[in-house]
């Protein structure tokens, strides 16, 4: 971590109400929240990844330059889900807001609140094809290989599509 402004990575899902509408009001509350958003990738509508028979959502990864520290980033991503009307009923559901924390810097953290890098990004498309929209050179701290590098191995199958 170092003092100052640290650059993190945010994966935004929902598929559940006016899904668009959402996803603006998470990237505005995250810009009074956490951070300025300094990058955002297009939009992309996504099958549903574990539990399939649900909506489809939409996924946005966006870059803010933040001078919180990653627990403190965990904690208003939090709230800025409920504010949001998030309910967790149950994993991998339908959701009104889903805000992960893939990246701060390349720190590597694993606590009981909080695993950095995010521990499933490599597996994801949905997580990867916007990752490497905006950031195909960050390499991921553990496996040492590049967003776009991830991607281009990725054997995750889920339907992504652009829209916006």
């Amino acid at each position: 971590m170092i003092a100052g402004l640290n650059s993190i990575y945010l994966l935004l899902g929902s598929n559940l109400g006016d899904r668009l509408l959402i996803m603006e009001s998470a990237r505005n509350l995250i810009g009074k929240n956490v951070g300025h958003i300094s990058i955002e990738s297009s939009i992309y509508e996504t099958a549903p990844w574990g539990i399939t028979d649900q909506p489809a959502f939409l996924n946005q990864v966006i870059r803010a330059e933040t001078s919180l520290a990653p627990e403190k980033v965990l904690r208003n991503i939090l709230d800025i889900e409920h504010e949001l009307g998030r309910v967790r009923y149950e994993r991998w559901g339908a959701r009104v807001i889903d805000i992960d924390l893939l990246y701060y810097q390349d720190l590597i953290l694993d606590t009981a609140l909080l695993t950095l890098p995010h521990p499933r990004l490599q597996d994801r498309l949905f997580t990867l094809i916007p990752l490497a929209e905006i950031a195909p050179d960050f390499v991921h701290p553990l496996l040492g290989e590049t967003s776009a590098a991830l991607l281009a191995k990725c054997t995750d199958k889920g339907l992504v599509s652009k829209i916006s």
